[in-house]
């Protein structure tokens, strides 16, 4: 046998195959010990106290979705389920608690008993519909998106007060969510490594036509793996809204992916038949020290997909080579040198001790920048219009000599949570936050007031949490303006239309509030439908193609950003400008350029540019020390052909 072989090939050659297979057979913590170097070296605000706790923290969800996934990887099954099965079962929790009086142990059941059930929906379609996991799960990643939005009526619900705590810290400075993790993946070891059913998954997972024949009732046992996924989601979703003190509808999207790639790095296979609870858990380290040491170095988060792409990649290459080498290492419950495995670990600890030692000595000392340092957290970068805050914020930082940081949260309310505890145990002098929910940012603001770091809102507001500052247009006034321009341009008569935007955001909430305030003004204008677009072009032409199928008749169009109407106005062809009259809101470069042209009639123009530079310059203010405004207003701007040669944003 190749272990034999090696143990028994003497000197120098021998050493170095032994090395060879110790290195892949724990590529996952080597990997993970050679990312803690670089980026120690890198960067001196990485191996601190605070920061690892954020690494730990921002590991928990990913980590207890990826054991629940473990179970399904190592059966050769897959979940794409459990992102949106997480955002549902913490919708039920809130909704049927905050919302129903239902008490608070009895909503926990609930959420619990949600994610089982949608697990065994999973099971049974799998195993009894014969549907591939692959199809099965991406149903029900759709179906519990839904029941989630429709549930919440697309809106974040208020968590109950004694789940939330779940989000804090114990003794003044240990996360709970580290603990949750800690437990959940204890329970993962356990049932992976000590029970009949992780056996079963690691018999179905190498042969599952072996199983059965053996005696393995296959179906049933699919069907318990498939529960007990869903179960680690509803834990997961659970501690993810104890954090951003909500339940968000939108909560969780793309974790899927993230605990997939966790499971794989951490060194199962898809082909089923190995994989541990611990190699799981590095893998979301690994994954949550990429994100954190990338934003440190402020690396763009485009890139960040990239490299966490090539991770991925690497990975599954590192488990192609381990095999070919004949590198197998034990599954749990299978034996295996535990006294090598401890030995491993060891040595990792050592390794990582001496790393701190070498970089607390390397950065000790070190002359700083003068600069002002600051961070910028955007909620998306995938919109013209917070592209053009950024670039205001860049000038103006530039102008200044500051040294600004700029993240993207990719409308994610979790991602940007992370982002900003990263920002407060950097010891950044401000902070300024786009929210990507006004509810969500509340938690991780206090932590940057707490630790003494001014914060500045930029465009929308932050709740329950105090900011220096607000630098922001009034959405609901500009969805008043949006409404009575269509509605004038109309003569106070005609048939229109809605693109609503991202449902659970609030500017999406907003912006519809306004419009809907602005036509109470007209009972003459009659809307036909309202239909979210998300705030994308490519869905606002869909939708607009839809909707001109059962309303051929429109006479107007609100969207509720420039992206969507332009998608509109793709959609209406030669009508839009003519029979069809659109607007749309945020004043982008292209969306101006289509009022220029006469295809858009107006849009509401916020400015974003000024909003930009008026941010980072109360920023600048409040470090040194100068009083700032509680709110700076920037006036919003009906831009038509009339006036749009003289408007800059």
């Amino acid at each position: 046998m190749a272990t034999d072989t090696l143990k028994s090939t003497p000197g120098a050659g021998g050493a170095t195959s032994g090395l060879r297979r110790l290195l892949l057979d724990n590529g996952a913590l080597t990997a993970l010990i050679v990312l803690v170097v670089a980026l120690s070296a890198l960067s001196g605000d990485f191996l601190t106290t605070d920061n690892l706790l954020n690494v730990g923290v921002q590991a928990a969800v990913t980590a207890v979705l990826a054991f629940g996934v473990t179970f399904v990887i190592v059966s050769a099954g897959i979940d794409l389920s459990v992102g949106s099965v997480a955002a549902l079962s913490a919708t039920v929790l809130a909704w049927s608690a905050t919302s129903h009086g239902v008490p608070v142990v009895l909503a926990v059941v609930l959420s619990v008993a949600t994610g089982i059930v949608a697990g065994l929906v999973n099971g049974f379609l799998i195993a009894y519909g014969k549907l591939p996991p692959f199809i099965a799960t991406l149903a029900m990643l759709s179906v519990a998106r839904g029941l989630s939005l429709v549930i919440s009526g697309g809106s974040p619900i208020p968590f109950p007060d004694s789940v939330s705590h779940l989000g804090d810290t114990l003794g003044g400075w240990l996360p709970v969510p580290v603990l949750v993790m800690a437990v959940m993946g204890l329970a993962a070891a356990v049932v992976l490594g000590r029970t009949y059913i992780g056996r079963s998954m690691y018999a179905i997972g190498g042969n599952e036509e072996a199983a059965r024949l053996s005696g393995l009732r296959v179906k049933k046992q699919k069907l318990a793996i498939y529960a007990l996924s869903g179960l680690f989601a509803a834990v997961a979703g659970i501690v993810l809204a104890s954090r951003l003190s909500s339940a968000q509808p939108q909560a969780a999207d793309g974790y899927e992916l993230d605990a997939i790639a966790a499971v794989v790095i951490g060194g199962a296979s898809l082909a089923g038949g190995t994989g541990k609870a611990s190699g799981t858990l590095i893998g979301a380290l690994i994954l949550a020290v990429l994100r954190n040491g990338l934003n440190l170095l402020n690396v763009s988060a485009f890139w960040q997909q990239v490299v966490i792409g090539v991770v991925i990649a690497l990975a599954v290459l590192l488990d192609t080579v381990r095999r070919k080498a004949g590198a197998t290492p034990p599954a749990a419950g299978t034996g295996g040198n535990k006294g090598g495995q401890a030995g491993t670990y060891a040595l990792a600890a050592v390794v990582a001790v001496a790393v701190v030692g070498a970089t607390s000595f390397l950065h000790n000392g070190s002359a700083g920048s003068t600069a002002p340092r600051m961070g910028l957290s955007l909620s998306t970068l995938n919109n013209p219009f917070f592209v053009q805050i950024r670039a205001g914020a860049q000038a103006e930082a530039k102008k200044l000599g500051v040294d600004l940081t700029v993240t993207d949260a990719q409308n994610d309310a979790s991602q940007q949570a992370n982002q900003l505890q990263n920002f407060t145990s950097s010891g950044l002098g401000a902070i300024i936050v786009n929210p990507v929910d006004s509810d969500a940012a509340g938690n991780s603001v206090k932590a940057a007031d707490k630790a003494g770091i001014p914060v500045i809102a930029v465009d929308r507001g932050v709740n329950k949490a105090a900011v220096n500052a607000l630098v922001a247009s009034d959405n609901v006034a500009g969805g008043e303006l949006a409404a009575k321009t269509v509605a004038e341009k109309l003569g106070g008569n005609g048939r229109i239309v809605i693109l609503q935007g991202q449902a659970g955001t609030s500017a999406a909430r907003e912006r519809a509030e306004g419009f809907a305030k602005g036509l109470k003004a007209y009972p003459g204008i009659k809307v036909l439908a309202q239909q979210p677009a998300d705030f994308d072009r490519t869905k606002g032409l869909d939708v607009m193609s839809n909707l001109l199928q059962a309303h051929p008749d429109v006479q107007g169009v609100i969207a509720a950003n420039d992206e969507m109407a332009l998608g509109a106005v793709k959609a209406l062809g030669s009508k839009a400008g003519r029979s069809v009259q659109v607007v749309g809101f945020d004043g982008t470069p292209d969306g101006l350029t289509a009022v220029k042209g006469g295809t858009l009639y107006a849009s509401v123009a916020q400015q974003p540019s000024r909003l930009g530079r008026i941010a980072v310059d109360n920023a600048l203010r409040a470090v040194r020390g100068k009083k700032v405004e509680p709110t700076v207003k920037v006036p919003v701007k009906v831009v038509t052909k009339d006036n749009v040669a003289g408007f800059s944003g």
